[in-house]
């Protein structure tokens, strides 16, 4: 099969790709979620292209069809299942994130993280003696 044949693959490796780079290398929130969720869409986009079967139909059976190729509709269900968890979890994210910059005033993970970091110089005494 040439290289063509594979242009789905393909389209899956490079949006993959760009989804882990966004999450990996921004350090804004909103960025990163929506770099998982362009992550989610590449492996949805790869269970799809999986299921696709050359000369397959939909699993109805018909009256005289013999040795009838059929396409199994299983991933396309369980990616419609994912999709909605895709969604919800991206819509949780959102409202953490919203949560975040009222405590914070910043969405910016480096922000975060520096005020985080524990200061020995700010306990001025210990609570338990």
């Amino acid at each position: 099969m040439e290289i063509l044949g594979y242009f789905n693959y393909w389209v899956f490796a490079i949006v993959l790709m760009i989804g882990l780079y966004a999450v990996i290398a921004r350090g804004n929130l909103i960025k990163k979620l929506l770099g998982l969720s362009i992550f989610q869409s590449a492996v949805f986009l790869m269970y799809i292209t999986m299921d696709k079967v050359e000369g397959g139909t939909a699993p109805i059976i018909q009256p005289g069809a013999v040795d009838q190729l059929y396409s199994n509709p299983l991933p396309q269900v369980l990616i419609l299942t994912a999709i909605v968890v895709g969604v919800s979890t991206t819509a949780l994210g959102l409202a953490i994130v919203v949560r975040i910059r009222e405590a914070y005033g910043s969405i910016e993970e480096a922000d975060i993280l520096e005020e985080d970091i524990y200061d020995p110089e700010d306990q001025k005494e210990d609570p338990i003696p």
